[in-house]
């Protein structure tokens, strides 16, 4: 059906075909339709976001002819710095000018630092990290490329809202890799915002086959990924106990020597499809030295929802087997005895150690996330959405939607390896002190 439809094509037609951004474009890339003000594009590294900018900026500024004017005559170009918006945003592989048909292409005013287009509109670059260059300029439109990375983007941004008052309904696209910062939290939480999301994935067919490999093996499952690969907005909660760069940090290829594993359970109080997960986590303890010492590495995250009380104790007996666990350790509160007689349905002669809670959740994982801040703790990759349900658990509480029930079971595998040994290791000590 494409070669039919090339084959129909005058030789005036094949060549402007590159140039028709609507009949190329992902759907992401595209401008959503409605009256907004601001539209951000989050996307994965190699999205298309700077594609995606590009086209939008010659949407505005060029009209059917050559000659003809666009929707906007005046806009900013902004950036971390000069030589980015230089670079990435005009002269870039994906950047205004390589995106522009040969009797469109605007002419680059290096001295004034701005683009030059036939019908007379321009744009002219900024820099961020230069925002009061913004005080008195004013425009149409405007495009803002990576600014969640500007370091300091809300005096740049809102010095580039006082610029936009040209015309009748000046506008402004943001292209950006997400980052949790509170300026493109506050855009995204305005009405006159809308938003277009895609992974690095979407565009693969202009990316190398062995970049994305590499950039999955290495970052693949891990909260960064979910961010730089993902393009999703990782957020960080205000008195997180476990903070996005100290996770980012605990991921490791492979694990090393074990001396002991367990797998620790936090059973949901019903078992049907709408009941709470069942957090099965599996975790092992490397015993060098006093247990002051010792380091852990998270395993594996097993947990399950919607399971029957037989199904969650048949998947945390299998993930006993997986990892040769010596240890299977099981929150009763809710449960009471029924949950050792579950476990033993399933397996008779599993070790089995029962826990009970008497402090609350943020009160028991405030010592494990400790060992974190230590460094004591590392995890496998692909622990994303354990690592999810860490990032929202704060001194307050657990501030996610539904229960942490991931966390609870890491929880109560940590304390099984680490806390209580290291508690009972101290304990001689303060006997011979008194």
């Amino acid at each position: 059906m494409q070669a039919e439809f090339l084959a129909e094509l005058s030789d005036e037609e094949v060549r402007a075909l590159p140039y028709l951004f609507e009949f190329w474009a992902l759907p992401h890339q595209l401008p959503p339709e409605g009256d907004w003000k601001t539209w951000v594009i989050l996307g994965g590294r190699g999205a298309g976001k700077t594609r995606a900018g590009s086209e939008w900026v010659r949407s505005q500024v060029e009209g059917a002819l050559p000659e003809d004017g666009g929707p906007a005559r005046r806009l900013a170009l902004v950036a971390e710095t000069y030589d980015q918006a230089r670079d990435i945003m005009v002269f870039g592989e994906s950047g205004i000018i390589a995106c522009s048909p040969p009797d469109r292409v605007p002419q680059w005013v290096a001295g004034e630092r701005k683009l030059v287009w036939p019908n007379g509109a321009e744009a002219r670059v900024y820099s961020a990290n230069d925002f009061e260059a913004l005080r008195g300029p004013q425009f149409d439109g405007a495009w803002a490329d990576e600014l969640a990375k500007w370091p300091r983007a809300e005096e740049a941004w809102d010095m580039l809202q006082f610029a936009l008052r040209l015309g009748e309904n000046p506008r402004q696209v943001v292209t950006t890799t997400p980052r949790d910062v509170p300026v493109l939290k506050r855009i995204l939480g305005r009405r006159s915002t809308v938003m277009t999301c895609a992974p690095t994935e979407a565009n693969r067919a202009n990316l190398a086959a062995s970049f994305l490999e590499e950039v999955h093996d290495l970052y693949g499952g891990t909260r960064q990924g979910r961010q730089e690969l993902e393009g999703v907005l990782v957020e960080e909660i205000e008195g997180a106990l476990w903070r996005a760069e100290t996770l980012r940090g605990a991921v490791i290829e492979k694990p090393v020597h074990l001396d002991r594993i367990v797998v620790a359970v936090d059973p949901p109080v019903t078992g049907h499809s709408g009941s709470d997960e069942c957090g099965i986590v599996v975790a092992g303890v490397r015993m060098e030295g006093s247990p002051l010492n010792w380091q852990a590495v998270v395993l594996e995250d097993a947990s399950i929802r919607g399971a029957s009380p037989k199904g969650w104790a048949e998947a945390a007996i299998a993930a006993m087997a997986r990892h040769g666990a010596d240890r299977l350790v099981a929150e009763v509160n809710q449960g009471g005895d029924l949950v050792e007689q579950v476990v033993r349905q399933v397996d008779g002669l599993v070790p089995f150690r029962a826990v009970r809670a008497s402090r609350g959740k943020a009160a028991r994982a405030e010592p494990v996330a400790a060992l974190y801040e230590q460094g004591r703790v590392k995890h496998v990759r692909g622990l994303q959405a354990l690592e999810e349900q860490m990032g929202q658990m704060s001194v307050r509480g657990y501030e996610g939607r539904g229960s942490p029930d991931r966390v609870d079971a890491l929880v109560w595998a940590l304390t099984d390896l680490m806390i209580e040994p290291a508690a009972q290791w101290r304990r001689p000590c303060v006997r011979t002190l008194g």
